[in-house]
């Protein structure tokens, strides 16, 4: 496996962070790490450059990185916070001459496909995003020089995918992982995973649910996402998590 760089692009929830007229002291903070988009990552080698999930952000996050070159997209489900961007690879498709491949679950082309109906149509208006879908199976899967293995997990009723890249794992958008998906887990050293708030959600692991899974995988590192305004200020939150646990903000970046 070639070495990783991964850049978090978004660190925040579905609504993101500062939330839409809220005064809150997260929403008021100065502090840049409080300022957090819609979840997503950029997972790059010396020659592949691949971005986890789309969301509305999705435009501004490959500008404020200089995304010059981008592979693929690989799509963890099917809400609009990971989708909503998506017609802008149609820049991709532009300035690298090539259609832009999503590898997806069969779910999410479905949702794709209905919310962006006008790049699908027999007829198709001059400029609308040149798409290719390869389906997400069980079985790993490459793009370039990248092997991904998903690991599927639930976002309460629905089931969703983190992914597995090495050493490396990314699971957002969780609350439980099912136990075939433990043992595909195993040997992880960095692990990335949502942590929504303190206080328990339907839908998302709590901060210490997050912790104790990185304590049950005896993970080297493990970096917090999908960060609601509720957990508290950073700057805060990082006095009390035990060694080996960081909140992760938009624009880390980590070498694996």
């Amino acid at each position: 496996m070639p070495n990783l760089n991964v850049t978090f692009l978004g660190t925040g929830t579905s609504m993101g962070v500062p939330v839409i007229a809220c005064d809150c002291d997260v929403c008021k903070s100065v502090d840049p790490r409080d300022n957090r988009l819609r979840s997503s990552i950029l997972i790059e080698t010396e020659s592949t450059t691949v971005c986890i999930d789309s969301g509305p952000d999705f435009r501004n996050q490959m500008l404020r990185h200089n995304v010059k070159k981008l592979d693929a997209l690989v799509y963890t489900h099917e809400h609009k916070d990971h989708t909503a961007g998506m017609d802008d690879v149609r820049a991709y498709n532009f300035i690298l001459r090539k259609s832009m491949t999503l590898y997806t679950s069969d779910r999410v082309e479905a949702a794709l496909r209905s919310d962006f109906h006008y790049a699908f149509a027999d007829t198709k208006y001059p400029g609308v995003p040149n798409i290719s879908f390869v389906r997400i199976e069980e079985d790993t899967f490459t793009v370039g020089d990248i092997e991904f293995l998903p690991l599927p997990v639930m976002h309460h009723k629905l089931p969703v995918l983190g992914f597995r890249v090495g050493d490396f794992a990314y699971i957002t958008d969780a609350n439980h992982i099912p136990k075939e998906t433990w043992s595909k887990l195993s040997g992880v050293k960095v692990l990335v995973i949502n942590a929504l708030r303190k206080t328990d959600h339907l839908s998302h692991f709590t901060l210490s649910q997050a912790i104790d899974i990185a304590r049950e995988l005896d993970t080297e590192k493990t970096y917090l996402t999908h960060i609601s305004h509720q957990m508290g200020k950073h700057a805060d939150v990082i006095q009390d998590l035990p060694n080996g646990v960081e909140i992760a903000h938009d624009g880390l970046k980590i070498s694996i």
